[in-house]
């Protein structure tokens, strides 16, 4: 890898609030990312903080954060880790920007979920024939 690469490859540290439903958060969220496309590693370093390796071009710590918050993780909002995750968006999207790399234009969050989406068995999924669906 050059430099340049190096770079590109960012290791974060995401702590989660202690008093939460799910007693082991990273844990869920590590699962949940490590399918995601652009994460390179995860790992649960405790049951509240998270380590994850990711490529800043596919991925931003701001997308992994707004679809921790959709999966109903909650992240820890003190005062350090909340000025840490603004320092990071910005120097991310400064990076992305600087590169000559698009800024998401809203549809970023549906791409993180779609492949987890489909590979999930849920009850959404119409077990009828295609012919019986368009019968009526």
């Amino acid at each position: 890898m050059d430099s340049v690469d190096v770079d590109r490859i960012k290791e974060r540290e995401i702590p989660f609030q202690e008093l939460h439903p799910n007693p082991d958060q990273a844990a869920t969220a590590a699962a949940f990312l490590a399918e995601v496309e652009g994460v390179l590693a995860t790992g649960a370093l405790s049951p509240c903080l998270l380590r994850v390796r990711y490529d800043v071009l596919q991925l931003t710590l701001q997308e992994i954060d707004e679809a921790l918050g959709e999966l109903g993780l909650h992240l820890d909002n003190s005062l350090l880790p909340k000025v840490r995750r603004a320092l990071y968006h910005y120097t991310e999207e400064t990076q992305r920007a600087n590169l000559g790399y698009p800024r998401c234009k809203g549809n970023c969050l549906k791409q993180v979920f779609a492949k987890r989406y489909a590979q999930i068995e849920h009850g959404c999924r119409d077990q009828r024939p295609e012919h019986w669906r368009r019968y009526l």
